[in-house]
């Protein structure tokens, strides 16, 4: 019996992967699809979008404003794009090798495309003008590009580093680091008035769906020995 079981669980654990970022994938693709409708008929969860918008805006106060600006810019595309050609060099050099990098900027670039894509599909109204607090956007809402990408960038990055450090501290680090960034970026973009809380949501989502269909690609394409 423990000769069985010594046998079978390393086969266990070696689908363990595959299966749980397949199920998060089409997980995340159901609620995608959710979200979308609530944004197309302002129904479910995007019903509530102007009642909670107003009670945010109504909470501002210059440090917040300072705070939610400084994390927008962090993620507008010039600013994660010069990121990411960054990240992909320092990984290059840090691995010597070409599979992290490219893992990197093909996630962001699956990232960009989903939010050209969605925004184009759904073309859902941002909120108007009395919300926004900065220049108007005249783009599409649904989904949040600032949150997809940021997100897809933070825990994209730091999944490739997590590989290569000891450190439980460190890792921790990383983890939480990761997770503030997408968070702050995300409620920033409903503070400044740029997007609905659904399309925040709908960011998110976008985002660890994407991420678990990376994470399939990485398990796949992984080297024999690793």
């Amino acid at each position: 019996m423990a000769t069985i079981m010594a046998d079978t669980r390393p086969s266990t654990r070696r689908y363990a992967v595959p299966v749980a970022s397949a199920t998060i994938a089409v997980a995340g693709a159901i609620a995608v699809i959710g979200l979308a409708d609530a944004a197309t008929e302002s129904d479910g969860l995007a019903a509530l979008d102007p009642g909670f918008t107003a009670d945010v805006v109504s909470d501002r106060t210059p440090a917040l404003t300072v705070l939610a600006r400084s994390l927008t810019f962090v993620g507008d595309v010039p600013v994660l794009v010069t990121l990411m050609l960054i990240a992909a060099f320092l990984l290059w050099r840090w691995t010597r090798g070409l599979r992290a990098p490219a893992l990197l900027l093909f996630a962001m670039a699956g990232s960009a495309a989903l939010t050209a894509g969605l925004k184009a599909l759904v073309e859902r109204k941002r909120p108007g003008v009395t919300f926004v607090l900065g220049p108007v956007d005249t783009g599409f809402a649904f989904p949040s590009g600032h949150t997809l990408n940021s997100t897809v960038f933070f825990v994209t990055l730091a999944a490739l580093l997590w590989v290569g450090l000891r450190s439980y501290g460190a890792k921790a680090a990383l983890v939480i680091a990761a997770g503030l960034m997408s968070i702050g970026i995300g409620l920033s973009r409903v503070y400044l008035g740029y997007h609905w809380a659904t399309d925040v949501l709908a960011g998110w989502t976008v985002a660890v769906t994407w991420l678990a269909l990376v994470s399939l690609l990485a398990y796949f394409t992984r080297p024999r020995e690793a």
